[in-house]
């Protein structure tokens, strides 16, 4: 393994700066061989001119016959025309404009009463984006965040005891490009029900955000919603966190977002540089490329020092694995990519799974976030001049020399603060870092087929769910078998759904549906 000489060498050609951003990469901790970035150049030729062209508005999405745009959000000049451009030009003024005002009393819920806090519902990039900048920039100013991203009846009902005494002062945004997605529709329904529960009109706190026409598009006009703000169809979920789904709730909490955009805009100028060593986005996408052998062979553990950050693995999870977890590649072959992405925060990780990075199972590469200022203005000092943030960067240095010594191979992200600025540079650098991956190893980064076929199986579960219900109510009193039920409503080889579906209900004691014991345990019969 290095040894402190050749390490240092190493760690002076293998660390790269880029002071216009706030950021600095270290590779030197992963032990790719000498040429190994050059001989990546010819692959990288190719990945750079369809970055080129998907910025300029080439069809990058055939699937769906649409481009991909979310780097157009940060700097509305590169957009194909000038309607694109305007039209986001007059979103993010809309944006301030409405958040300003909300801020200030001027858009309240009554006259005695003012907004104090928002509900964001929404469902993978649409919640978690917001999350991670609430999470990370968010520091007690404006409205305070709240989240529901899921259609789990006991999530909501911890969301509702939260925000018991609090929904006449709460502004609540629906989040859905589509307009029907069921678990953000549900949970639309849910806290509509809530409001009227209270006396309150839903439609007076509420603000859609979506494309113009959808369901929920719709369903806010007709009912004169507070406002309606636009989601383009060429701006992917988990690549949506500079589109309204982030700029509005960051805007609602104070966070300067055009400090944020500008983080993200120069970001994209840096990482559209046609050279690998001046690119970090390239030289990240080659990493992952070496250290998962282009196929997925190893995880990347995401590990960001900072509090600030605990959403930030989530947040990659989604954009990695969404974007790269394909079955085939663009050319019809089966090839079953993929990065796995999972990580939490140090210094927890200290106490949790690093003791099996360091002894375990060698299927890994690490990739330490290092955020060197504090946002703290005045230090507390613990012992002879050391603070508690010293020990901090002192575990993340410490964790990563001992993985070094273990022959386990790391990256270093290193920013300068976690501010709006760093962070968009910081989520700027991954979009642009899975796009010239899927470009390497041949696949489409911006559909998402094995969700589409999630959704599609949900559907069949509940018209199952619905003819069961119904079924059993037209012969109340009368019990049936699993397999009877599942003939009954026309899915005769679906019997263990049918079973799940059932136990599911019959747990439930106030959905009416009784069972009686059989000779064993899928013999039970089932009746209302």
């Amino acid at each position: 393994m290095m040894d402190k000489h050749s390490g240092w060498k190493r760690f002076q050609e293998y660390c790269f700066c880029y002071p216009e951003i706030g950021l600095s990469l270290d590779l030197s901790r992963m032990f790719f061989p000498d040429g190994f970035i050059n001989e990546m150049e010819p692959a990288f030729k190719k990945a750079f001119h369809e970055m080129a062209a998907l910025e300029a508005g080439a069809i990058s999405n055939p699937d769906e016959n649409r481009m991909v745009g979310h780097y157009w959000l940060r700097d509305p000049r590169l957009a194909p025309s000038r309607e694109i451009s305007c039209e986001i030009e007059g979103n993010t003024r809309e944006i301030k404009r409405f958040a300003s005002e909300v801020g200030q009393g001027v858009i309240r819920p009554g006259k005695e009463r003012i907004f104090r806090n928002f509900v964001l519902i929404g469902i993978g990039g649409s919640a978690l984006g917001p999350q991670l900048l609430a999470d990370a920039l968010w520091d007690g100013g404006f409205l305070k965040p709240y989240f529901l991203d899921n259609t789990d009846a006991d999530g909501i009902d911890l969301l509702l005891k939260k925000l018991r005494d609090k929904l006449e002062e709460t502004l609540v945004l629906v989040v859905s490009k589509s307009g029907g997605t069921v678990e953000t529709y549900n949970g639309m329904l849910e806290i509509r029900h809530a409001y009227l529960e209270k006396g309150l009109d839903f439609a007076k706190h509420a603000v859609a955000v979506t494309m113009a026409g959808s369901k929920l598009d719709q369903l806010a006009s007709g009912e004169g919603w507070l406002a309606r703000f636009p989601l383009w169809d060429w701006v992917g979920g988990r690549f949506s966190i500079t589109s309204t789904v982030g700029l509005l709730p960051a805007a609602l909490l104070g966070i300067d977002i055009d400090s944020f955009l500008e983080g993200a805009r120069l970001c994209d100028r840096v990482t559209r540089k046609p050279d690998v060593c001046s690119n970090p986005a390239a030289l990240l996408a080659a990493m992952w490329y070496y250290a998962a052998d282009g196929r997925g062979k190893r995880d990347m553990v995401v590990l960001p020092y900072k509090d600030r950050l605990q959403y930030l693995a989530r947040y990659l999870q989604q954009l990695v694995m969404e974007s790269l977890g394909k079955e085939l590649d663009r050319g019809g072959v089966r090839v079953n990519q993929g990065l796995t992405v999972y990580g939490n925060k140090g210094s927890t990780d200290q106490h949790a799974y690093v003791q099996q990075l360091l002894d375990g199972v060698n299927n890994f590469f690490v990739t330490f976030i290092e955020v060197l200022s504090d946002n703290r203005k005045k230090h507390v000092v613990i012992e002879k001049n050391v603070t508690s943030g010293d020990y901090l960067r002192a575990f993340l240095l410490g964790t990563r020399q001992a993985l070094t010594r273990k022959g386990r191979e790391s990256i270093t992200i290193t920013i300068k603060k976690a501010d709006p600025f760093h962070l968009g540079a910081l989520l700027a650098v991954f979009e642009r870092t899975v796009g010239f991956y899927a470009s390497l190893v041949n696949v489409n980064a911006y559909h998402q087929p094995g969700v589409e076929l999630g959704k599609k199986g949900a559907g069949v579960v509940i018209e199952m769910l619905i003819k069961i219900y119904s079924y059993l109510h037209e012969k109340p009193g009368e019990a049936r078998t699993v397999g009877e039920i599942a003939q009954a409503i026309g899915f005769p080889f679906e019997e263990e759904t049918v079973y799940k579906i059932l136990e599911f209900l019959a747990a439930q004691e106030e959905r009416g549906i009784k069972k009686t014991p059989g000779d064993g345990l899928f013999d039970c019969g089932y009746f209302v």
